[in-house]
């Protein structure tokens, strides 16, 4: 497995490009935006694109992806239904915050906790992790010990969870109750800013780390 992140729109959106060596088979993991940006890479590496995952619908992760579904005729897995509020948000977001219009969609399947999506010969288990959107979904790849974890978990911080139907004890749930046992090796990519491990996060995290907790 590979990964190449090409950050988008004014927010630095950490879209990604994840591919399978064997087959050349690649997923766009939260396209934002800035559509010809993403695409560059794609072709740069001469890959096929196979699918679009989504984490949450929020704008800066989900703008583009009826554009880009449309464009490549391609299958959009994710994020978990309780999204799907979100994702109708999409055209009036895009207009309140100057983005390019954006368009609704409805994903081609939705996930679910302990789901798997493959790319290429990849698998990637599929974690429930609500709390910053209630159908967030974290992407875990276990044998190369990496996950994707849009807006739950940042490298020193935590998802927002004032937004609509945002939830703080669901957020924290998910964090340490779902996500940590994964594993302290696991590194992850957060939806914005660099990657970190679960056990840094553990370790020092002011908002869910283990002091945090027990202080």
């Amino acid at each position: 497995m590979k990964i190449e992140v090409v950050p988008v729109t004014p927010l630095q959106q950490n879209c990604s490009l994840l591919w399978c060596e064997a087959t050349r088979r690649a997923a766009i993991v939260d396209p934002g935006g800035d559509l010809p940006r993403v695409l560059a890479r794609l072709t740069a590496h001469d890959l096929v694109l196979e699918k679009i995952l989504i984490t949450h619908a929020h704008l800066d992760h989900a703008s583009a992806t009826a554009e880009l579904a449309d464009r490549y005729a391609v299958p959009i897995e994710g994020p978990q239904e309780d999204d799907q509020f979100w994702i109708d948000k999409l055209p009036a977001q895009a207009a309140d915050y100057g983005f390019p219009p954006a368009r609704s969609f409805v994903p081609t399947r939705w996930l679910h906790d302990g789901d798997r999506v493959t790319v290429g010969e990849v698998e990637l288990e599929v974690v429930h992790c609500p709390g910053h959107t209630p159908g967030h979904v974290v992407f875990f790849a276990r044998p190369q010990r990496f996950a994707i974890v849009g807006d739950v978990l940042f490298a020193g911080s935590i998802g927002r969870t004032d937004f609509p139907r945002g939830n703080h004890a669901q957020l924290i749930h998910s964090i340490r109750d779902k996500l940590f046992p994964l594993g302290d090796d696991v590194t992850f990519l957060p939806g914005h800013g660099p990657t970190s491990t679960f056990g840094a996060e553990r370790r020092s995290n002011p908002f869910v780390g283990d002091a945090a907790q027990t202080g």
